[in-house]
């Protein structure tokens, strides 16, 4: 009805425009029409006519908008209306990555040891012992091939690229690329200066996350670190290989228990010339407690077992005759491999008395089964400046100089089992934006095989175990994901590094960071 009142109208003011009717003409059957129309009205309804209501303009509008909205909703849901869309699955795929340079500098004590010294400590004699055997050696002309005592500067890159993927409610997974090798576990920095060479990337991270339920999430392959840690224990770029799994409280509940445990391979049961199968396994139980709004408090106390990580001598073991090199494929299967190691835990010499070669095979003394407590209590009451308190302590009860000795020969006078660190951050909880602010100090003491050397902070003391000492941070925002940072770590060795009383090593590293985030 109200089209063909629209249509009637614009056809009478056609006619007047092209001068058939005159406009006090056509204004007369507008009314003529209009009373008709009143009187028909009035005449339906006293006849109990069903009558169509009248939808007001403002209505009709906000119907057509509610239709068009769920339209473009559904378009935008399937992609049939937008012009080179893209697969729907990309929109559970995210990437983050970042790139940071680094100016460092390593100024040495001119009261440490001298590289030849470390050299001497690591010839093959028998009963040679050590607490860092890749320090130094000699070249051919007898000469030491390392610096304990020059100071060194350098240029250094990391750059880190990730693919995280929703691939559903219940499963996810991660890939992560980065500059580095595959002899450094704990180090993803690529030292620039190398001829203007082109440098190398690895495959960091590789793994699948299956949490069928809220409190449940399962891990397995080359996974994130699943402890709540400090790098007391575990560096910060280091890496898993294995499973893991954490039990959760609702995360609504301001007191929050978690169980953590994880089965991670070093080497492979029954693998060719490795009969002994190399594992660490591990569990940790702790909570997450929200004493107020502006006080969080967590904790948690995890266990290590380490197996089939110490060394053991080697038997008299058959040569061959034209080689002189031992027939057993497993021979030296319990050394502690180069490029795994760091330095600082106790290492003697496993070679068999018979091994006529030049090299020697390091095993380590000490078992490691460490207990490990950290504990961190964040005051948020000047919000968004965080105060954040942290402490760490390790024990390693599989430190035993009796054993040792039945085990290697090896006498100990000194040696330590046991670390703390304690570290208090101000600021922002992390640098984000421009003009946030973070500054820290920590002081560490931890003990030559209180920890596995080769997993522990690569940065304080150049990396490893047996030191004492601080470090002070600030980080700074200089634009929104660009961080500049300044860090300064003074070290100085516990114990003998070379096992010969008296000996010792200290350094002071700074560092330089410009970070860039994405």
């Amino acid at each position: 009805m109200e089209v063909l009142r629209e249509t009637t109208l614009n056809l009478i003011d056609a006619l007047v425009e092209a001068k058939v009717l005159t406009r006090e003409r056509a204004d007369k059957l507008v009314r003529e029409a209009e009373g008709r129309a009143k009187a028909t009205v009035a005449q339906r309804a006293a006849s109990n006519t069903v009558r169509v209501p009248y939808v007001p303009e403002v209505v009709r509008n906000e119907m057509r908008e509610q239709i068009k909205q769920e339209v473009l909703a559904q378009a935008r849901a399937e992609r049939w209306a937008e012009p080179n869309a893209v697969p729907e699955w990309l929109d559970r795929i995210r990437w983050e990555g970042d790139v940071r340079l680094r100016y460092q500098s390593e100024n040495f004590d001119r009261n440490n040891t001298p590289p030849l010294d470390y050299a001497l400590a690591a010839l093959p004699v028998a009963g040679a012992a050590t607490r860092s055997a890749d320090t130094a050696a000699l070249n051919p002309n007898g000469i030491p091939t390392a610096n304990t005592v020059d100071d060194r500067s350098r240029l250094r890159l990391r750059a880190r690229l990730e693919m995280l993927a929703k691939i559903g409610d219940q499963w996810g997974a991660g890939v992560r690329m980065v500059t580095g090798n595959t002899t450094d576990r704990v180090s993803t920095n690529q030292t620039l200066g190398q001829n203007f060479n082109k440098y190398t990337l690895v495959l960091d991270r590789a793994y699948l996350q299956f949490q069928p339920y809220d409190w449940l999430s399962i891990w397995g392959g080359r996974l994130p670190n699943p402890w709540f840690s400090t790098d007391l224990v575990w560096d910060e770029d280091l890496n898993f290989e294995g499973l893991a799994a954490t039990i959760k409280a609702d995360e609504r509940r301001r007191f929050k228990p978690y169980l953590t445990v994880g089965v991670f391979p070093f080497r492979e049961e029954n693998a060719p010339a490795n009969p002994k199968a190399r594992w660490l396994t591990g569990a940790q139980a702790g909570a997450q407690w929200e004493l107020d709004s502006e006080t969080r408090f967590k904790f948690g106390l995890a266990f290590y077992n380490f197996r089939n990580v110490e060394g053991r001598l080697e038997a008299n073991a058959a040569l061959d005759p034209l080689f002189l090199t031992p027939l057993d494929p497993s021979y030296g299967n319990s050394q502690y491999e180069t490029g795994f190691r760091q330095k600082g835990n106790t290492l003697f010499r496993v070679n068999a008395p018979a091994d006529p070669s030049a090299s020697t095979l390091w095993g380590l003394a000490s078992k490691f089964r460490p207990w490990n407590l950290t504990a961190s209590l964040d005051l948020a009451q000047f919000d968004p400046v965080h105060l954040v308190l942290t402490a760490d302590y390790v024990r390693n009860p599989g430190f035993d100089r009796n054993d040792i000795a039945g085990r290697t020969g090896l006498l100990l006078a000194d040696g330590r089992n046991s670390g703390y660190q304690f570290k208090a951050t101000l600021g922002m909880p992390r640098v984000r934006n421009a003009r946030d602010w973070q500054v820290s100090l920590a002081y560490r003491r931890l003990g030559s095989d209180a920890v596995l050397d080769a997993f522990t902070d690569s940065d304080f003391a150049l990396g490893g175990s047996n030191h004492k000492g601080y470090a002070l941070g600030l980080s700074y925002g200089v634009d929104r994901n660009a961080v500049l940072g300044l860090r300064w770590l003074s070290a100085d060795a516990l114990d003998s590094p070379t096992l010969v009383p008296g000996d010792r090593f200290a350094v002071d590293v700074f560092q330089m960071d410009m970070n860039l985030r994405f």
